[in-house]
């Protein structure tokens, strides 16, 4: 709708600062001649947008214009508030809270009631069932490296080895409720589990980012790659119904059987063989005699 997009391209060029009439018709999909029917739009409004003409023009809110939230929709207000960010663990509570609490106090009254209802009614939980969570004391000082632009010194366990990194901090990736770093190194980038990291220190020099570097289309690609160079193996197990909640990557089945993708047979045994009789290995053969031979061994250590 048009009054969105007004609201929209006000608060854009709050944030930004000054874009030009082609840069606005990009971010919004529609022509420039449409942009410059909005800007006039918003002058007659009282907005005092200044176009600036010449190679370094654009349009900008003239004299530090600030507005406040009032183009906020119920469903923005509400999804603003449903789950906050994992900001503590960044370091950043505070500020979060702070944040929100401005923003709130910003809204009217009818949206300050549904933002403030749908904090009460939702909640996100970013861990993983069964997994002991990642310790990551370290992660407040690599963000701040990120944020500041400064370089990292840091020792990282590389299974059994501790080594040296000198490191670029590009940016931090939250994955299945582990931390990851987005780094450049002498040899290239790389990725690291933040709670491998045994020392961070953060250095007085500064970095220059790669240029055109992006964090979420690297992480894409990096992840797909990453997924893809996996060891894999398919169990088919017959599960219960309570059971089957919990399989990773399980597919379509019949008659309480599934197909279960999991990283190694080793994975699979330790996985599977908590769920005890709730859950029978079918195939692969080997898998399911290890399962078997664990069991007997239980069963004679307990009918002892």
């Amino acid at each position: 709708m048009r009054a969105t997009r007004l609201v929209s391209l006000l608060l854009l060029l709050q944030l930004r600062g000054q874009l030009t009439a082609a840069e606005l018709a990009e971010h919004f999909e529609v022509s420039v001649r449409t942009i410059h029917r909005d800007v006039e739009s918003l002058g007659a409004a009282g907005v005092p947008v200044e176009a600036l003409r010449g190679p370094a023009g654009g349009y900008r809110l003239a004299g530090g214009y600030r507005t406040k939230l009032t183009g906020l929709t119920a469903a923005e207000a509400e999804a603003l508030f449903v789950a906050p960010a994992p900001a503590a663990e960044l370091g950043l509570g505070g500020v979060l809270a702070n944040a929100r609490l401005k923003v709130l106090s910003a809204l009217p009254p009818e949206l300050q009631e549904r933002a403030s209802r749908a904090e009460r009614y939702f909640h996100l939980d970013t861990r993983g069932w069964f997994r002991a969570e990642d310790t990551v004391p370290h992660l407040p000082t690599i963000a701040a490296a990120t944020w500041q632009g400064r370089r990292l010194s840091g020792r990282y366990r590389e299974g059994s080895r501790v080594v040296q990194r000198t490191l670029d901090p590009l940016g931090l990736v939250l994955k299945g409720g582990a931390w990851y770093l987005v780094a450049h190194r002498s040899v290239g980038m790389r990725v690291y589990r933040v709670s491998r990291f045994a020392s961070v220190r953060v250095r007085e020099e500064g970095f220059e980012r790669p240029e055109g570097f992006d964090l979420a289309s690297y992480w894409d690609e990096w992840s797909r790659s990453f997924e893809a160079a996996r060891p894999h193996v398919e169990v088919t197990v017959r599960a219960s119904e309570l059971v089957r909640r919990f399989l990773p990557g399980e597919l379509p089945g019949e008659d309480g059987v599934y197909v279960v993708g999991f990283e190694n047979l080793e994975e699979a045994f330790r996985e599977l063989l908590k769920f005890g009789p709730d859950a029978e290995v079918l195939e692969p053969v080997e898998l399911r005699a290890r399962v078997a031979a664990a069991a007997a061994e239980v069963a004679a250590l307990y009918g002892a």
